[in-house]
C-alpha cells in the first residue's frame, strides 16, 4: 500500500485553502493507495483554523483522506515546511500551495509513476496556469516585448518524462513529491531563504532542490502528475509584476552566485534598461524595460544577500 500525505503550508488564505482541499476530495485515489492531508497554518491571525475544523466536520467519512491542521508560529514558509517533514511518517510527501488545485487524475499519475520508476527519489510535473478567459491581452504575448517572468506560475518541460538536473529549470515547491527518506539525506529547507507571509521572496524549494541533485537524489518530470494555479487579479498589476522581477531573482541570485563581486556587465545592463523604460512611451515597450530593470537590479541585491547553508 503507497502511502501519501499532501502537505499545504498556508498564510492568512482561507478561502484559498478550502479550494485547494476541494481538488484533493475531487481527485481520484487507486486502490493501492492512501492520502493524508497535513495542514501547516503558518503565522495565521484569520480564520483559518474555524474553516478547516468545518470542513472537516461537513464531510462525511471517506477511508482516503484524513485531514490534520498544525499551527506554526515561526513566519516563514521554510519554518512551516520543516514543521511538517518533522510529522509526516508516510513514504512520500506531495507538496501543495493553497493558491493551487490538483488534477483529478493528480494520485493516479503519482502512483503510476512511483511503481514504474522505483529508484526516482523526487518528482515533478507541469504547472499550469488556472486561466478563466478574462486575463488581460499582454499576459498571452509572446513577442519582443513580453513579459517574463509571467506574474503566475507556470512549469512545463514537455509532454515527455525526463530526469531534471542542475543545469535544467527547476519547478515551483508546491508541484513537487518527495519520498520521506530524501529529507533524512539532504536535510531539511533552508530557514533563512523562502517567502513569509506574502511577499515575493522564494528559492528555498531551489535551494533544496540542488543540495538534493548534489547528493545524488534522483529528481524527475512526469507530464501526468498535473496541478493549476490560481489567478489572483493582484498579481496582473505593474507593481507585483516588479516586486515579483526583483524578488525572485535576488533570491535566485543569492543561492547560486559564483563570487562575491557584482559582474560588471550587470551594471552596464542596469543603465541600458533604465534608460530603455523611461525613454518608452508605449505602454508594452514601458512595462517589459521597467520588469526587465527591476530583474538586473534583483540579481545585484542579490550579491548582498546571504548565500544558502
Amino acid at each position: 500500500m503507497l502511502n501519501l500525505t499532501v502537505v499545504i503550508c498556508t498564510h492568512n488564505r482561507a478561502d484559498l485553502l478550502i479550494l485547494a482541499i476541494d481538488s484533493i476530495y475531487s481527485a481520484k485515489v487507486p486502490q493501492n493507495c492512501t492520502v493524508g492531508i497535513l495542514v501547516v497554518a503558518n503565522a495565521c491571525t484569520d480564520d483559518t483554523l474555524r474553516k478547516v475544523s468545518d470542513y472537516q466536520n461537513q464531510q462525511n467519512t471517506n477511508s482516503y483522506f484524513n485531514i490534520n491542521v498544525v499551527e506554526e508560529p515561526n513566519p516563514g514558509k521554510s519554518y512551516a515546511l520543516n514543521h511538517a517533514i518533522r510529522m509526516v511518517k508516510s513514504d512520500y510527501l506531495c507538496f501543495m500551495d493553497d493558491d493551487q488545485r490538483l488534477d483529478k487524475s493528480y494520485f493516479i499519475a503519482v502512483s503510476k509513476a512511483i511503481a514504474d520508476f522505483s529508484e526516482v527519489t523526487m518528482l515533478c510535473g507541469p504547472l499550469y496556469p488556472d486561466w478563466q478567459g478574462n486575463e488581460p491581452d499582454w499576459i498571452r504575448d509572446t513577442g519582443k516585448y513580453r513579459i517574463t517572468p509571467l506574474p503566475i506560475p507556470e512549469f512545463n518541460l514537455g509532454k515527455e518524462s525526463l530526469d531534471i538536473e542542475k543545469m535544467n529549470q527547476m519547478p515551483p515547491g508546491g508541484q513537487v513529491v518527495i519520498r520521506r527518506d530524501v529529507f533524512d539525506r539532504v536535510g531539511l529547507f533552508a530557514e533563512n531563504l523562502g517567502p513569509t507571509g506574502h511577499n515575493l521572496v522564494g528559492s528555498e524549494d531551489t535551494d533544496f532542490f540542488i543540495r538534493a541533485i548534489e547528493k545524488g537524489e534522483i529528481f524527475r518530470y512526469f507530464p501526468d502528475i498535473v496541478q493549476y494555479h490560481y489567478i489572483d487579479p493582484a498579481r496582473l498589476k505593474l507593481s507585483y509584476l516588479v516586486q515579483n522581477s526583483f524578488q525572485r531573482n535576488r533570491s535566485l541570485t543569492a543561492i547560486t552566485r559564483k563570487s562575491e563581486r557584482i559582474p560588471r556587465y550587470l551594471w552596464s545592463k542596469l543603465i541600458k534598461y533604465f534608460l530603455l523604460s523611461i525613454l518608452s512611451f508605449h505602454i508594452k515597450k514601458f512595462r517589459h524595460y521597467l520588469i526587465r530593470t527591476a530583474s538586473i537590479m534583483g540579481q545585484i541585491a542579490g550579491y548582498f544577500n546571504v548565500s544558502r547553508t
